[in-house]
């Protein structure tokens, strides 16, 4: 396969092209992994560096603003580079912040590596979360676009729990260094796998202020600000809830995190699938499937059995979640990609980064279930404002090829 077929061009074997897809989904589960590993290794990592599991959670926090701040200037930064290129700077960016994390001895160091990690992901999200469109065209893109976040399901599927399941065995570093080897495979796969891809025509900063003014997207915004913020400011500390609330020992608890995955898989398929048909209804029910779960969590988490149900249903909602946001926004801007992808990553990954600091100071001052609640009630405002909304125009009816 050659790889230096622009996109615009006609499309190759339907094979080469989908292996690029491919390569772009496994990039996004490698990020997935390494930005939500901590949820799984929070009081390991607390107990090795004498440190609070709030402080702890600085690991989710930072990297979510370093994103928010990365997103919007990668395509100012970017310009005209190809965007395999540039994917494969951001892969490398990634395996260096894993093995500082895995070598680290200092919170000052970790944090370093953390960083890094934020820029990676970033840019990694502008640029490969807009490409399912550009890679499949026409209603395929829908379909490239759900298996781009599969990464996302696949990563708390397998990623974090494996990360969890690793630490517990022979020490959380290991997990961060095989999450660094496991960085370089994808590095290769994106060298071999994904075409040469030019910048769009309409890409960069000065087209930012265009996007904001579609009211489908300030809608779409506000609703990320409060999901995100509601899922990470609970699940960032589901671990402490599991053990101190539930009384469920860390190798179980990665089992259920395994659970949480799989459902988080089942649930990607399920947001590609409603996404297609009415993108509202589809955004509504995700919100609900977060937040009904986590108040229910709060209120009976207690009970092992009343713990394990809702968790899982939680992660069917998160599954749902990536693919039911991305197809509202790209609708209200598609000939826009990228800078609506850089918005909506910024937008999101500051959220994250709030919630994971509301989650610490939250669960440091009025402990681990409060936050459960406040999550819960984050999620569920989301499910009611995007039900108001007028935005009901299935994605199908959506030209989402770029102009």
């Amino acid at each position: 396969m050659s790889t230096s077929l622009p996109v615009g061009a006609h499309a190759p074997a339907a094979a080469a092209r989908w292996s690029a897809v491919a390569a772009v989904a496994i990039g996004a589960f490698a990020l997935v992994t390494t930005e939500f590993l901590p949820v799984g290794l929070l009081p390991q990592i607390a107990r090795d560096l004498h440190i609070t599991e709030g402080q702890a959670g600085l690991m989710v926090t930072l990297p979510g603003f370093l994103a928010a701040l990365a997103a919007p200037l990668t395509i100012g930064f970017t310009g005209r580079f190809d965007r395999r290129h540039v994917l494969m700077f951001l892969m490398g960016l990634l395996v260096l912040s894993n093995a500082l994390v895995a070598l680290a001895n200092h919170v000052a160091v970790l944090l370093a590596g953390r960083v890094l990690l934020g820029v990676a992901v970033g840019g990694f999200w502008t640029i490969g979360g807009s490409l399912g469109p550009r890679l499949r065209h026409g209603a395929e893109g829908i379909r490239a676009t759900s298996i781009i976040f599969s990464g996302v399901s696949l990563g708390t599927v397998a990623g974090v729990p494996a990360g969890a399941l690793v630490g517990e065995l022979i020490g959380w570093r290991w997990s961060f260094a095989a999450s660094s080897v496991m960085a370089i495979v994808v590095l290769g796969a994106l060298a071999l796998w994904l075409p040469s891809i030019k910048a769009e025509s309409s890409n960069g900063l000065k087209h930012v202020p265009v996007v904001l003014k579609q009211r489908t997207a300030q809608v779409g915004f506000l609703a990320a600000v409060l999901i995100f913020v509601g899922q990470f400011a609970s699940y960032t500390y589901i671990t402490p809830f599991l053990n101190q609330v539930t009384h469920i020992d860390a190798s179980s608890v990665s089992i259920i995190l395994l659970g949480y995955g799989v459902t988080g898989f089942v649930g990607n398929l399920l947001g590609g699938w409603s996404a297609g048909r009415n993108v509202r209804w589809a955004l509504a029910v995700t919100a609900m499937l977060i937040g009904a779960p986590v108040l229910l969590l709060a209120l009976t988490g207690s009970s092992a059995l009343a713990a394990v149900t809702w968790v899982l249903l939680w992660g069917l909602g998160f599954g749902m979640l990536p693919i039911a946001m991305q197809t509202w926004l790209f609708s209200a801007a598609p000939d826009r990609l990228e800078s609506m992808a850089a918005l909506f990553v910024s937008i999101a990954q500051a959220a994250i980064g709030v919630g994971a600091l509301v989650g610490g100071l939250t669960v440091d001052s009025w402990g681990v279930t409060a936050t459960m609640w406040l999550g819960g009630a984050l999620a569920v405002g989301t499910a009611f404002i995007i039900h108001r909304s007028q935005h009901g125009r299935p994605p199908s009816d959506v030209e989402l090829e770029p102009a």
